[in-house]
């Protein structure tokens, strides 16, 4: 999955910021913290918070399973809070609240 980024002049500034540590002009902690500034960030989403984002998009939960590329038993224990996403699933979704399905489609 490609990098999202808050803007297109922070995209430019990460690539110029992963050109200088390739090089060794820049450690890698420095990287790290252009990364903080530049990736959209993730935030934990209580299971209210994942049904209501699914219900904002009018999606059933197997449409919206297919869009993070999960099953739709996973949604639904999301929801009901059996399991928390994580990882790749937790970063899409973030993605989800802030810009709709059709930013990660």
């Amino acid at each position: 999955m490609p990098k999202r980024y808050r803007s297109d002049a922070l995209a430019a500034v990460h690539e110029v910021a992963q050109g200088l540590a390739e090089a060794g002009a820049m450690g890698k902690r420095s990287l790290r913290d252009f990364d903080a500034l530049c990736l959209t960030p993730v935030e934990p989403l209580s299971p209210a918070e994942i049904r209501a984002l699914r219900l904002r998009e009018n999606a059933s939960q197997a449409v919206f399973a297919l869009h993070l590329n999960v099953t739709t038993g996973l949604v639904s224990q999301w929801e009901r809070g059996e399991k928390q996403p994580s990882g790749a699933s937790l970063k899409l979704l973030t993605l989800v609240a802030r810009k709709g399905l059709q930013g990660v489609a």
